[in-house]
This record gives structure tokens, sequence and C-alpha cells, in this order.
């Protein structure tokens, strides 16, 4: 493990960005035998030690994009399951998009890239995570807009089917709404911190068609700190403070007639941030 650990060191000292996939989890065999229960559980388990621990690699195949690495790919080769053609029109192909670190200009790549990984040209739906915001500021429609006018030009381009957003109260919705010209099909609401749908929420939704929707993401689904910890026990000769994670995108297939999910999955993208 070793001189496995410490090759993925040089190539990560060497690289500046890196993109890890999992693949299908479904196809992964320890998690038939115990599904983590929560999302964050399961970022943690395999963003962190079912995929950063095997950068150091028996596992992984690792793409260079340049003679020097300066992008590296890492993919679970064995759990890589891209979507026939000829099924396509049975499945449903829905993302909720995570930005840890990053901005509105990396909605585009993430999509891009699960829809590379997926073997389609578009996404059925995307849902946005609430963006992070510097302590103190809350959440506002001008903070919102740079990344709902990503979207829409992903609605447009035809990259994407349907946008949503999560976690918005009645008042940031009808803001939003009232702006976009794309209009949100959905928001998920956190049944952990509300457990009954607010009125006014469901009146207004119900009012303009938007589909109200549950989930039990954490606030944070992968922050830094869990990241950079992870790195470290993958590979201990890693300068992982120097890696940030930028964003963080979780996808599912599902069969459309039949309600069960085909793939799975989570596509992460970090960057080293070298100090001047």
């Amino acid at each position: 493990m070793g001189t496995e650990s410490g090759s993925a060191g040089v190539l990560l000292g060497q690289a500046g960005v890196l993109n890890l996939q999992t693949g299908n989890l479904l196809n992964w065999g320890r998690l038939r035998k115990k599904c983590p229960a929560i999302p964050s559980e399961e970022v943690s388990r395999e963003e962190g030690h079912c995929l950063l621990v095997p950068v150091n690699f028996p596992l992984l195949s690792c793409i260079y994009l340049q003679e020097m690495p300066k992008i590296l790919e890492c993919t679970l080769a064995q759990a890589i399951e891209k979507i026939n053609p000829e099924e396509r029109e049975e499945l449903k192909v829905s993302a909720k998009l995570f930005i840890v670190g990053s901005n509105s200009s990396s909605i585009r790549e993430a999509v891009n890239m699960t829809c590379s990984a997926l073997g389609v040209d578009q996404l059925d739906s995307v849902i946005i995570a609430p963006p992070p915001t510097e302590d103190g500021i809350n959440l506002s429609l001008e903070y919102l807009q740079p990344y709902w006018a990503e979207l829409e030009n992903l609605v447009q381009n035809k990259k994407i089917v349907a946008i949503g957003t999560s976690d918005l109260d009645k008042a940031l919705l009808e803001q939003l709404f009232l702006w976009a010209q794309v209009k949100p099909s959905s928001n998920q609401v956190n049944l952990a911190s509300c457990c009954v749908m607010p009125p006014d929420l469901t009146a207004f939704a119900k009012e303009f068609d938007i589909q109200l929707l549950t989930h039990n993401d954490p606030k944070e689904l992968l922050c830094e700190a869990s990241f950079q910890e992870a790195l470290q026990e993958s590979i201990p000769e890693c300068q992982v403070h120097e890696w940030t994670p930028l964003w963080l995108l979780r996808y599912s297939v599902i069969v459309k007639s039949r309600g069960i999910i085909k793939s799975k999955g989570y596509i992460l993208q970090a960057r080293r941030i070298l100090s001047s």
C-alpha cells in the first residue's frame, strides 16, 4: 500500500483538478451487505472511504488528460454503467447538485460530466441545493440569480429538461418564480427541520404547479474538512490542506414504469489551491 499511496501522492502533487466518480453504487458488493441509511453516511463511506481510499489505486482506473496530469480522473471502473440508448425513454435521470466551494460557473461542468458518465445527452431534472453563503449572510434572490441563470442556460441548450430548488421558503420561492424565465418545477423541503409542509408554501406550490418533495440531506453534505480528512487517510503524503471540494453531484436513474432505482452514484470535483 505504501508504494501505491506514494504514487498517488506524486500524482496529486502535480495535478490541479481531481474528478472522482463512484459509478453505480448498486454495483458495489459491500453496499449490498449494508446500505447506508442516510445520505451523509453514504457520502462519507463512498466519497471518503470507498472512493478516496482507492485513489491508491488497485480498484481505480485513472486517466490523465494531459501529459502532465493537471486534471486527474479517478473512476471505479468496475462500477461504471452507461445507459443503453434503446432504454433511454424508459428511464428518468435526476440529479441534485451541491455547490461546496465554487461558483455558478461549475454547474455546466457538473452537468456535462454527469451526461458523459451516464452516456446521455440530457438530464431529466436537476435540483440545486442552496449555495453556501458567508457567515451572517442570508440566502437571497440576488445571491441565487447567477446560479439559476446558469441552470436556465442549460435548459435552453437542452442539457436539462426541468430544474428545481431545495429548502426555499415561500417568500424566496415566490421571488425566484416571478423573476425566473425558466420556472422551478419543484422545491425540496427537509422534513427534519419541518415536520409538516408550511401551509403558505403548499398553497403557493399548488397554485403555480410546483411539486413539493421531501429530502433528508444534511445542511452540509460534504465539507472541506471531511474531504481533506478522507484524503489524508487515503494518501498520507498528500498536502491535503491544498485541496478543496468544489461541488458534489448525486444522480439516480429510475425505471419510470416501475419506480425502481436502476443506478445511483456521486460525482465530485476538487481543486488544488496553492498558497501565493
